[in-house]
């Protein structure tokens, strides 16, 4: 597991940690991706200076092979004109170069690798950014829309519900349960005017007691409560 991974997962770790306790999650989750945005602009800039290294090591790399094949078709041109003492001297020279070379790749193989992952990670770390900021935007959308149906609720004379805000799940549920209840209040008042309509006078009669019953309960409550 990389650095990178290791410091993904724990700040993905505590955010769902967090909001299991949050009592505003959307401001956690602001939190998150302030801190997430900061995250990625310095992997970003990391990426570069790795890029740039890389660089650096593949021309160092590939400046001692040139003189490493330099020196070897010296060393042959020697043999061919019988000076074997330079052509040992331009091998001796070619296995210093060889040795650069060795090292210089290893080097340049070793940055790449670990750049290519840290772009993976960094691409990775975007797109949990946007999957968190797009759930955001698409829960705090549902929410306005629950709360401005409970006030319309509450205008035709119904006590609407607080959202109670949760995490990701929790949210789903909440929302779609204020959904559901904002329906079943309004189904509700429609059923109850059309029996009130299609009832007779005795029934009206009965509901007027029924109702002046529980009024009178209720004072009798308030009564004894004082």
């Amino acid at each position: 597991m990389t650095i990178m991974r290791r410091i993904r997962d724990i700040s993905v770790a505590t955010l769902n940690d967090l909001l299991e306790k949050a009592e505003d999650p959307v401001r956690l989750i602001d939190q998150y991706l302030h801190e997430q945005i900061e995250q990625i602009r310095q992997s970003e800039q990391l990426l570069q200076q790795c890029l740039q290294h890389a660089a650096q090591l593949k021309a160092q790399y590939q400046q001692a092979e040139q003189l490493m094949n330099k020196r070897e078709e010296q060393a042959l041109l020697a043999l061919k004109a019988g000076e074997e003492d330079l052509a040992k001297l331009a091998l001796q020279e070619k296995l210093i170069h060889q040795e650069k070379y060795e090292q210089y790749k290893k080097l340049y193989d070793d940055t790449t690798a670990s750049t290519a992952e840290l772009s993976r990670q960094l691409e990775q770390m975007k797109n949990d950014y946007r999957e968190v900021y797009n759930k955001r935007q698409y829960y705090i959308a549902r929410m306005e829309s629950a709360k401005l149906q409970q006030k319309l609720n509450e205008r035709l004379g119904f006590a609407g519900r607080s959202a109670n805000e949760r995490i990701f799940q929790r949210l789903e549920d909440q929302v779609s349960g204020m959904e559901l209840e904002a329906k079943s209040l309004a189904e509700l008042r429609r059923q109850g005017e059309q029996l009130i309509y299609d009832a007779g006078v005795t029934v009206r009669q009965m509901l007027d007691n029924e109702l002046a019953r529980l009024r009178q309960k209720l004072e009798q409550e308030g009564a004894n409560g004082q």
